[in-house]
C-alpha cells in the first residue's frame, strides 16, 4: 500500500505548476476574447488596415531565441552545468528584454507613419493593437521579472540543493508568451 501512495504522489503536478497552468487557462482566454472583438470590431468601414513594421519581425526573432536558450538553461540546470547555466539564463534575459525594446519601438514606428494608438486622431484598429500587443507585453515583462529572480539566484552563492521546479515554472511561462506571440503576430497579419 505505501508503494501505491508514492506513486500516486510522484504523479501529482507540484501546486506552482498547477497554479501556473489555470493562469495560462484564464490568458488564454482573455487573449481569444480581444482576437474576437478584433474580428467583429476589424468588419467597420473605417477600421484602418496597415502593416506591422518590421520591428515585430525583429522581435519574434529575439523570442524565438529566448525560448531555445531558456530550454537549454533549463536542460544544463538539470545536468548541474552551473557555469553554462549562468550564460544561457543570462542571455534568455538579454533576449527577453530586446523583445521588449523591439516591440516598443514598433509602436514608435507606427506613431512615426502617422498611425496614433491612441487620443483624439487614432483608429480602432491602432488602439485594438496597442491593447493586445500591450497587454503580451505586460505578460513578457512578468517573465522577464521572474527571468530576472532565476538570474540572481544562480550567481548566489547559497544555492544548497537542485530544486529545478521554480526554473521549470520560469520556462513553461517563458515558453507560453512565446507561443502567444506567434499566434498574436499570424493572427494580426491574417486577420488583417
Amino acid at each position: 500500500m505505501a508503494t501505491i501512495s508514492n506513486t500516486n504522489n510522484n504523479q501529482r503536478i507540484h501546486p506552482h505548476k498547477f497554479t501556473l497552468w489555470v493562469a495560462i487557462a484564464s490568458i488564454c482566454m482573455m487573449f481569444a476574447g480581444l482576437t474576437s472583438a478584433y474580428i467583429v470590431k476589424s468588419n467597420q468601414d473605417n477600421f484602418l488596415e496597415f502593416s506591422l513594421p518590421n520591428y515585430f519581425w525583429f522581435s519574434t526573432i529575439a523570442i524565438l531565441l529566448s525560448s531555445v536558450t531558456m530550454h537549454l538553461s533549463l536542460k544544463t540546470f538539470k545536468a548541474r552545468e552551473r557555469n553554462k547555466y549562468k550564460l544561457l539564463i543570462s542571455i534568455t534575459v538579454v533576449l527577453g528584454s530586446i523583445f521588449a525594446a523591439l516591440q516598443v519601438e514598433g509602436f514608435i514606428s507606427l506613431d512615426n507613419h502617422g498611425i496614433r494608438l491612441i487620443g483624439q486622431n487614432s483608429n480602432a484598429a491602432a488602439s485594438f493593437l496597442l491593447v493586445i500587443i500591450g497587454l503580451h507585453g505586460l505578460h513578457v515583462l512578468g517573465g522577464i521579472i521572474a527571468l530576472l529572480v532565476m538570474f540572481f539566484k544562480s550567481f548566489s552563492q547559497k544555492i544548497k540543493n537542485y530544486n529545478s521546479v521554480p526554473l521549470e515554472v520560469v520556462s513553461i511561462y517563458w515558453h507560453f508568451v512565446d507561443i502567444l506571440w506567434i499566434y498574436l503576430l499570424i493572427f494580426l497579419i491574417w486577420i488583417r
